[in-house]
């Protein structure tokens, strides 16, 4: 069974940094194609960047260079890293294995506020 586990989230101010993991199991991380999503309140999850098997990278118009993502097989982790952050950054976190869409974590808090 795909499980996804994420952590990292907080408060942080305007301008700071986060560095979100998410651990997998019931995978093969190696191969697999993974995606950071977040939701806000009273919004659709959407996609914030993915990361495939071969480490290509992929970042919605609203992230791209402020976010980095990347990923150790050898760890089953995929990280986002997140500078420059701003309130609209504010939102639940959450990782998905690419090739198992239904499944996902718990989701991390991050809250980006003065």
């Amino acid at each position: 069974q795909v499980q996804l586990v994420e952590s990292g989230g907080g408060l942080v101010q305007p301008g700071g940094s986060l560095r979100l993991s998410c651990t997998a199991s019931g995978i093969i991380f190696s191969v697999a194609a993974m995606g950071w999503y977040r939701q806000a309140p009273g919004k659709q999850r959407e996609l914030v960047a993915t990361i495939g098997s071969g480490g290509r990278t992929n970042y919605a118009d609203s992230v791209k260079g402020r976010f980095i993502i990347s990923k150790d097989n050898a760890k089953n982790t995929v990280w986002l890293r997140m500078n420059s952050l701003k309130p609209e950054d504010t939102a639940v976190y959450y990782c998905r294995c690419e090739r198992f869409p239904n499944y996902w974590g718990q989701g991390t808090q991050v809250t980006v506020s003065s």
